[in-house]
């Protein structure tokens, strides 16, 4: 502008704005600077003696749980007007309480579960969902633990009731039959009456298994077996009729886990199946898959654009990646 102001005179305004790119409106705003904006009121604004009285008015008892619709029908029902509902909520945003206004109990904050798993029968989820049964209100359940490390379901039953007795039964007999050492594992679970009662904890710390629930009202804690159960309930093979009795719910979940450890291709572990990455065969597989990707670059390199695909394993898994960002790196 400075620029502007020296050149003008003698060539002129517009051309000295053009050459040197510079609007000359703004040339003549910057001559004429502008004064400081006066904050304006409306006249129908109402005055902070009026704007107390309706405040008063939503603190008092009968008032402080209604919303302010309701404190407006009820003033002029008792042939009083003290302004707009649209004006209240503009006096309770002007003091933060464009909320519950009354006193409430808050739950306390928890802290998110960060686990991490680097090789199988490290880290193990727990559940249990509901399978309809052949009349209404009658269902099966089925526990379901699984190693989340390699996706391998390592124990399951299905039982005509939820119990704290059977989780026990089914968590013993699967560390024994994986061998799990005392200071190996950690067993993770939601909040379930099962899986929070005392017989669980005890066997727990008779087994020397650690144990970890997910945050109170936070489904997405457990989120390897909610992953699970949406995979059952939405493979195409999923009955469309109830179960007729326990042994055709315990028959089909027997071929459901058959599959799901021995062919399903899991996306997560780079579509190798979860006995593979289990029994640990996948660094094989997938070294294969790379030297293949690599021979079919070297015969069509005109096809490739860029490197191939990543067939390297996955090397760690960690239970709520978020909050660990720094171990995430597989």
């Amino acid at each position: 502008m400075q620029t502007v102001a020296e050149l003008g005179p003698r060539l002129g305004v517009r051309p000295t704005c053009t050459a040197l790119g510079v609007a000359p409106a703004s040339y003549y705003r910057w001559l004429t600077p502008r004064s400081p904006a006066r904050p304006r009121s409306s006249p129908r604004a109402l005055s902070p003696a009026e704007r107390q009285a309706v405040l008063d008015v939503l603190h008092a008892p009968g008032f402080v749980d209604v919303a302010p619709a309701a404190v407006v029908a009820t003033l002029l029902d008792d042939q009083r007007y003290l302004c707009s509902e649209r004006t209240m909520y503009r006096i309770l945003a002007a003091h933060q309480e464009v909320r519950e206004r009354r006193n409430q109990l808050r739950h306390p904050g928890y802290a998110a579960p960060e686990l991490l798993a680097t090789t199988p029968n490290q880290l193990w989820s727990w559940d249990i969902t509901k399978l309809k049964g052949p009349a209404k209100w009658v269902y099966y359940y089925l526990y379901v633990i699984l190693d989340v490390f390699s996706r391998y379901v390592v124990g399951w039953m299905v039982a005509l009731r939820e119990s704290a007795t059977l989780a026990e039964q089914l968590i013993a007999e699967t560390c024994a039959r994986q061998g799990i050492a005392s200071g190996q594992l950690t067993l993770h679970a939601d909040r379930g009456t099962s899986m929070r009662s005392k017989t669980v904890a005890l066997l727990l710390a008779d087994l020397g298994v650690t144990k970890t629930h997910s945050r109170p009202y936070t489904s997405t804690d457990n989120p390897y077996s909610e992953a699970l159960f949406r995979t059952l309930k939405h493979t195409p093979a999923y009955p469309r009729l109830p179960f007729a009795d326990h042994a055709s719910a315990n028959r089909w979940v027997a071929r459901f886990v058959d599959w799901y450890n021995g062919t399903h291709r899991h996306s997560a572990i780079r579509y190798v199946t979860p006995d593979q990455r289990h029994l640990g065969h996948e660094r094989a597989i997938l070294k294969n898959r790379h030297e293949l990707y690599e021979r079919a670059r070297r015969v069509n390199p005109e096809r490739w654009s860029g490197s191939t695909r990543n067939w390297l394993p996955v090397g760690l898994v960690v239970l709520n990646p978020e909050c660990a960002p720094h171990q995430a790196a597989a």
